[in-house]
């Protein structure tokens, strides 16, 4: 009798949230990266100046951001579609996305094998040089004249880049968090 009172009821795991019919949902496991990647290529295209886009190139530091933060999770070759799909939105021409988020896959590959430990610094720093990089290196694929106004005017853009990226971190990690959720399977 006394053992009988002492064990807990087989329902209170489920009860309170535990085991049954809470798994993580493997559709929103795969698709919640690639979904905020291709939203981010698209804000930019609300604020445009005449010239060049006033907002940094939000796409291109989603897709920094979460091969920071989850190393192994994006495949090498995924540039290509994700930059083919800024390319139609950005402005730029068709492929330059393409050229440098496929080559900014690699470096940030190299890196890693190189820098297996690092600190939010160290990647606040990879991602700062990469966002700097990549919105010089479009500059002069797009085929504009680099002239000192046009290099002045990218240096705000430069600027807020860099610092918008703690941010960008941080909404990561909650999209990796919303990602990784369990979730409510019925049937």
């Amino acid at each position: 009798m006394r053992d009988r009172l002492r064990s807990p009821p087989q329902h209170s795991a489920n009860r309170f949230g535990g085991g049954i019919n809470r798994v993580q949902s493997p559709w929103r496991a795969q698709t919640i990266p690639y979904i905020s990647i291709t939203f981010a290529s698209l804000l930019p295209v609300l604020l445009m100046a005449d010239v060049m886009p006033v907002l940094p190139p939000l796409g291109f530091m989603m897709l920094i951001g979460w091969r920071i933060m989850r190393p192994g999770f994006l495949p090498l070759w995924v540039g290509v579609p994700l930059g083919a799909f800024d390319d139609l939105f950005s402005g730029q021409p068709f492929g330059s996305a393409i050229l440098l988020w496929s080559i900014a896959m690699i470096v940030l590959e190299i890196i890693e094998s190189r820098f297996p430990w690092r600190g939010f610094w160290q990647d606040w720093f990879t991602a700062g040089l990469a966002l700097v990089l990549y919105i010089f290196l479009a500059m002069v694929v797009s085929g504009a004249t680099l002239t000192l106004p046009m290099i002045s005017a990218a240096v705000p853009q430069i600027v807020m880049a860099i610092l918008l990226y703690p941010l960008l971190a941080r909404l990561i990690a909650r999209l990796d968090l919303f990602r990784l959720a369990r979730a409510r399977r019925v049937g």
